[in-house]
C-alpha cells in the first residue's frame, strides 16, 4: 500500500512557519528563512504520517508551475499572487533526493493524486482539501479515514460545480453552496440536466455550466493521455446521471 500525500501543502505551511521577518526601519523589511527548520519538519509530519499505516511506503505528489486550467479560464487562482514562501523550492529539491516525488506537467498535485490512485487502486490519498472527495478510493484527510464509492465521488463532482471554490476562482452558480446543491440534487436527480438548469435558472447558459465542471473536476485515469501527457477533458452527455 502506498501513501499519495499532497506535499505541495505540507511544504508550503512548513516553510511559511519558519520565515521571519526583520524590520530594519523606513522601507526595509527582510524575509529570512531557517531551511533546516523547514526541512526537518516536513520529513517529521510525513514520517508521522506513514507511522500511521504500517507497512505503507511514500509517494509525495507537487502541481506543476504550469496549469492546464488556466487554458480553460484564465482567471483561475488569478488571485493568489502571493509568492511561495521561502526555502519552498529548495525543500521539494531536497526531498525528491529521499522520496519518491512525482510532478505531471501542468497538472495540480490533486490532479496527479487522482490519476494515480485510480490508475492504481488500493492506495490512499492523503489531503485536508475537500476537492479529494471526488476520488473513488481511499482518502485520509489528517483527521478521518474514507472510503468514496465512485458514485459518491460522481455525485461530489456535481456538487462541486453548482457550489463553485471561490478559493480557486470559479464561482459556480450565485446563490448555491454546497448544502443547497446537495438539496437540490436529491430533489431533482445527480444530473447533467439538473446541473444545466440549475445554471439557466441564473441567467447562465450551458457553456458556464461545462466550464465550471471542467475546472471543478479532480482528474481521473480517464481524464488522461498517458501517452501524450495531455489532458481529456471532461465532457458529460445529455443524459449523464448518477445513481446515489
Amino acid at each position: 500500500m502506498e501513501l499519495l500525500i499532497d506535499a505541495d501543502y505540507i511544504v508550503y505551511k512548513n516553510c511559511a512557519a519558519a520565515e521571519t521577518e526583520l524590520d530594519f526601519g523606513e522601507d526595509v523589511i527582510l524575509v529570512t528563512s531557517n531551511f533546516s527548520d523547514a526541512y526537518n519538519a516536513t520529513v517529521k509530519e510525513l514520517t508521522k504520517l506513514k507511522d500511521e499505516f504500517v507497512f505503507a511506503t511514500v509517494k509525495l505528489f507537487f502541481s506543476d508551475t504550469k496549469n492546464f486550467r488556466k487554458k480553460i479560464a484564465p482567471s483561475y487562482k488569478g488571485h493568489r499572487n502571493r509568492k511561495k514562501p521561502c526555502g519552498y523550492k529548495r525543500v521539494i529539491n531536497k526531498l525528491k533526493t529521499e522520496f519518491d516525488v512525482i510532478i505531471m506537467p501542468e497538472l495540480e498535485a490533486d490532479d496527479a493524486m487522482g490519476i494515480y490512485a485510480t490508475q492504481y487502486p488500493g492506495n490512499v490519498i492523503v489531503s485536508p482539501d475537500k476537492d479529494m472527495k471526488q476520488i473513488p478510493g481511499n482518502l485520509y484527510n489528517l483527521d478521518e479515514k474514507f472510503t468514496i464509492t465512485p458514485n459518491g465521488g460522481a455525485a461530489w463532482h456535481l456538487i462541486q460545480c453548482l457550489s463553485g471554490d471561490q478559493t480557486d476562482g470559479y464561482g459556480g452558480v450565485p446563490g448555491i453552496g454546497v448544502k443547497r446543491a446537495e438539496t437540490l440534487f436529491n430533489k431533482e436527480g445527480y444530473s447533467w440536466k439538473t446541473v444545466v438548469k440549475a445554471f439557466t435558472d441564473k441567467g447562465l447558459n450551458e457553456y458556464d455550466a461545462i466550464t465550471n465542471a471542467r475546472l471543478a473536476r479532480i482528474l481521473t485515469i480517464d481524464d488522461y493521455d498517458t501517452e501524450k501527457q495531455e489532458v481529456i477533458l471532461w465532457t458529460p452527455s445529455p443524459d449523464y446521471q448518477v445513481n446515489v
